[in-house]
């Protein structure tokens, strides 16, 4: 529906966890073609989700399983088999020892470790009914990132050499959980420190205060129903976020000097041509290159949107610029969002 001119779009995330080759129980781990199957999802949760379903195959399969990260707070941070909604959850549990551990008694040392309030958000997973628990632990240079923990609710044991590779596994997989992890602390402090930056210059004029923020959370709205995900949805940010940085140099140009403060960076190129052409208009007659309809990045026409509707706060006003300065679909896009 919507096309950014010029560079081709990258590849959207597979949706679904791709579930690697059975490997026979107890076998030999084939570390490389697992591993690059995983990377195909370079992502914390894609790799924990594709670590769960390998784990889950090499104990013999039909097992449910979710990945815990230690973060301060125990909490999930991938599924397999469980609903998503579990993801983000804060538990206690079998793996604080962070030592490989077989549990003949399924859930319950899970139950007795969690407040009663959460019990019915375990009894819905389904989790009341699990007769066997499996803990691998993942460790990586001393560091103690979490576990994959694998349920089964038959009868069905897991025999000493089929724990053995699963805990190889464990071992296989924690360094890369490792990088990942560190990339999104990372990542986070970024967003932290970008956005204070962009609150000092704010702070300058107090009617601007919040802007940059409202207008990165209408953006990410509009993105997400243009069909943005993961890594496009960053950029986004980060371009709504400092579409008006420039103005500490003052108002002319600043979309111009905002966009250089992104020069050299270049995972962030598609951000940086929004803030540059964030003041284009779909008619040809903005700033700075004049450019018209299609030919305005994506990413600048959805922020021109967002930034018109937090400057204007009323929707008939921004309709009326539909086809004139407005992408007229973003703008039936706006309108469908709840307000």
């Amino acid at each position: 529906m919507f096309r950014r001119p010029r560079t081709p779009p990258p590849t959207a995330p597979v949706t679904e966890a791709r579930k690697p080759t059975p490997t026979p129980a107890g076998g030999d781990l084939d570390a490389t073609r697992v591993l690059s199957e995983l990377l195909a999802r370079p992502s914390l949760e894609g790799i924990l989700e594709g670590a769960l379903a390998h784990a889950s195959t090499l104990a013999g399969g039909d097992m449910r399983g979710y990945a815990i990260l230690r973060r301060g707070q125990d909490k999930v941070a991938g599924v397999s088999g469980y609903p998503k909604a579990l993801i983000g959850t804060a538990l206690s549990g079998p793996w604080t020892s962070m030592k490989p551990r077989l549990l003949a008694d399924g859930t319950r040392e899970l139950y007795e470790a969690n407040p009663a309030e959460l019990h019915s958000t375990l009894d819905t997973c389904g989790m009341k009914d699990v007769r066997l628990t499996l803990v691998v632990p993942l460790s990586d240079r001393g560091r103690a990132l979490g576990a994959l923990v694998l349920d089964r609710t038959s009868a069905e044991g897991i025999s000493p050499t089929v724990q053995e590779a699963a805990n190889r596994w464990g071992a296989a997989v924690a360094p890369l959980i490792g990088v990942l992890e560190g990339r999104e602390e990372w990542k986070a402090a970024a967003r932290q420190i970008t956005a204070s930056v962009v609150e000092a210059v704010e702070s300058q004029e107090f009617d601007a205060l919040g802007h940059g923020q409202a207008v990165a959370d209408l953006s990410l709205k509009l993105g997400r129903a243009a069909g943005l995900v993961g890594r496009d949805l960053d950029e986004l940010w980060f371009a709504a976020t400092m579409h008006d940085l420039g103005k500490i140099h003052g108002e002319t140009g600043h979309a111009q000097v905002g966009a250089n403060f992104l020069h050299g960076v270049p995972h962030m190129t598609e951000a940086q041509k929004a803030i540059r052409h964030h003041h284009e208009r779909w008619d040809g007659q903005g700033e700075p290159d004049r450019l018209a309809g299609e030919d305005i990045p994506l990413y600048a026409r959805i922020l021109a949107v967002a930034n018109t509707y937090v400057r204007l706060g009323d929707l008939e006003r921004v309709k009326a610029q539909a086809g004139k300065s407005l992408d007229p679909r973003l703008v039936a896009t706006l309108e469908k969002l709840p307000q």
